[in-house]
């Protein structure tokens, strides 16, 4: 059976006396004799096993992307509001999980203690490692600069407790240390159930640091560091490559139960010859999900719903755009998911969908504000709703996006070959179904690409890239960091909120997914004032500015919008939102205490 995090963490509630306190400024408490812990090979294992809390979890994993351009929410997340979020509502400045680390990697290093052999020590340290390395990640996606704490701090230790923001280069430098040191000591090369780490995450998550940090400084136009983009982005690059060349790891391409892209997300037990790390349900010990209570009830998840702009990025099987399709803009739902990249309807309800064994379309009238509604981490079946209840573990990192982080990183060094393009992007878009341009480079711009989601981009290539990079790992957390990173973020703001064509229009039956029943009747009446053979399909909709909106397509018919209030999507013009500010009432202890933090500009 495999191990999950939560069985892992209930084998070390006996040794819970030893773990430290989890504020950074607070005296360690430690009841448990140090030689418990470091002097025996076991009590390394004990403890590092606690450093997984630091991941995310069954109930969050698959929400990550909750705040992102592409897919409408019933309720926008504060930080977007216009005028509701600032340095005195920023209170997350957690250290906790680094004193942790901290804690651990020192007492490893102090020979009173650690009495284990130095291959046995560093293994464990390379696990320690690698966690400060997804700490700091965050932090850095985060605020930027923050201080950068090698050891564990002592309570009398002002100078280090209090010290200022160190810089990017700093927490970029110590990161590829720390990953490259994982990635030379930690000795596993697979675990079970892709539960704990190995060699190859260290190698994976390096690829997904440095390409964040490398495209940050790109397109922020940040320079004279010590490390430039192009050395930052050759670093994700060779760390991808040793992933490719040396895991064995490959792209899942059985058609399974639900198809080679869903079952990555649907199964109890992932599939490990791509899922490099994952959180894993367990049935059998009562470990569950929340997936399909996030995303069937208005009244826990978001309602979230893809839009229109992103589902028309999906090419045809014949690898070409969609949007190239005469009257694109204004077909049935029905025809305009026909023939197209095969992880489209492995990622929202199409027509053959079933669920609880029956035909089932969006439930625009309840949960889904588009038509689109995500189907990529639920299961099929009503038993799982209403609570925590899904049994389908959860990737966090993924050999497929390792391809996708070479690919962009050789592209924007201008490197990447037809034989990168057709091991990396083609490769994803062949598992797809599709059949045309997965061998050779891209030679032409998609303009609806380019024009809808990055007007200052004219390599074909790095285009084709991102949509790829949109379409594969939508709804896996990466979106946000994309949009910072490529200095996109107007899109939270601009990207228009369009859901499915309805030729019908109002207070007329529509059946969308052409089975010969119908499926909606949408009325600017209330929807129990329909006509009793509608009743039940009615839908409201033009009420109050806010809500779901059927309006005129320039050409003909209409278009499900779902329209939010007045500033609830907002992008400052001066770019704060690209990091999010450090909490006042922080910079106020550290003057208290008689030192200086710095604030994010803008805030």
């Amino acid at each position: 059976m495999m191990k999950t995090r939560i069985s892992i963490i209930c084998c070390i509630l006996s040794c819970a006396a030893m773990l430290p306190s989890c504020d950074l400024t607070e005296n360690m408490q430690v009841q448990a004799d140090k030689a418990t812990i470091f002097g025996s090979e076991s009590g390394l294992k004990t403890y590092a096993y606690s450093f997984y809390e630091a991941l995310p979890s069954l109930a969050n994993a698959f929400r990550k992307d909750a705040m992102c351009d592409y897919a409408a929410v019933s309720n926008t997340d504060r930080f977007i509001k216009q005028g509701a979020y600032n340095s005195e509502t920023s209170t997350d400045w957690s250290w906790g999980a680094l004193r942790n680390i901290n804690y651990f990697i020192d007492g490893c290093n102090d020979p009173r203690y650690c009495t284990v052999e130095a291959s046995v020590r560093d293994n464990y340290i390379g696990i320690a490692k690698w966690f400060r390395a997804w700490f700091y990640y965050d932090k850095l996606v985060t605020y930027g600069e923050v201080p950068w704490f090698e050891n564990e701090i002592q309570s009398y230790q002002y100078d280090v407790m209090y010290k200022n923001r160190d810089s990017r280069d700093v927490i970029i430098r110590n990161i590829m240390s720390d990953l490259d040191f994982a990635y030379n000591h930690i000795e596993a090369t697979s675990s079970t159930g892709s539960s704990t780490l190995t060699k190859w995450a260290a190698a994976a998550l390096k690829s997904r640091i440095c390409l964040f940090e490398a495209s940050y400084r790109k397109y922020h136009g940040i320079t004279g560091m010590e490390y430039s983009a192009e050395e930052l982005y050759a670093a994700a690059a060779e760390a991808a490559a040793i992933v490719m060349n040396d895991s064995g790891l490959s792209l899942n391409t059985s058609r399974g139960q639900k198809g080679a892209y869903r079952d990555l997300f649907y199964r109890e037990e992932p599939i490990t010859s791509e899922v490099i790390l994952a959180v894993c349900a367990n049935e059998a010990a009562g470990i569950f999900g929340e997936q399909n209570w996030w995303y069937h009830y208005k009244s826990y998840g978001l309602c979230w719903s893809l839009v229109r702009p992103f589902m028309n990025l999906y090419l045809m099987l014949d690898g070409t755009p969609y949007t190239s399709r005469e009257g694109y803009d204004v077909k049935s739902f029905r025809e305009e998911v026909s023939g197209r990249d095969e992880r489209l309807a492995q990622t929202v309800r199409t027509p053959g969908f079933t669920y609880d064994g029956k035909a089932a379309v969006a439930n625009i009238k309840d949960v889904s504000l588009t038509g689109y509604q995500v189907i990529k981490y639920t299961l099929d079946d009503s038993k799982y709703d209403g609570g925590a209840k899904n049994i389908n573990s959860i990737p966090l990192i993924r050999y497929a996006e390792v391809l996708l982080n070479y690919a962009e990183a050789r592209a924007e060094l201008g490197g990447l070959t037809d034989a990168d393009w057709s091991r990396t992007v083609g490769a994803l878009r062949r598992r797809a179904g599709i059949e045309g341009g997965t061998e050779t480079l891209p030679a032409s711009v998609d303009g609806y690409l380019q024009s809808t989601f990055y007007p200052e981009i004219n390599d074909p290539v790095i285009l084709e890239i991102r949509r790829e990079r949109m379409i594969e790992l939508v709804a896996e957390g990466f979106r946000f960091n994309d949009l910072r990173r490529w200095a996109c973020g107007e899109l939270m703001q601009e990207l228009p909120w369009t859901g499915i064509h309805i030729a019908e229009g109002l207070d007329k039956p529509v059946d969308i997914d052409g089975d010969g029943t119908d499926d909606y009747y949408f009325t600017e009446s209330n929807a129990s004032d329909a006509p009793a053979a509608y009743r039940n399909i009615a839908i409201s909709v033009n009420q109050d500015n806010i809500g779901l909106y059927l309006e005129p397509n320039p050409v003909s018919g209409y278009d499900l919008v779902y329209k939010v209030g007045q500033g609830d999507r907002y992008w400052y013009d001066d770019g704060r939102q690209y990091l999010y500010p450090v909490p006042a009432q922080v910079i106020r202890d550290y003057a208290n205490a008689g030192y200086e933090l710095s604030q994010n500009e803008g805030w």
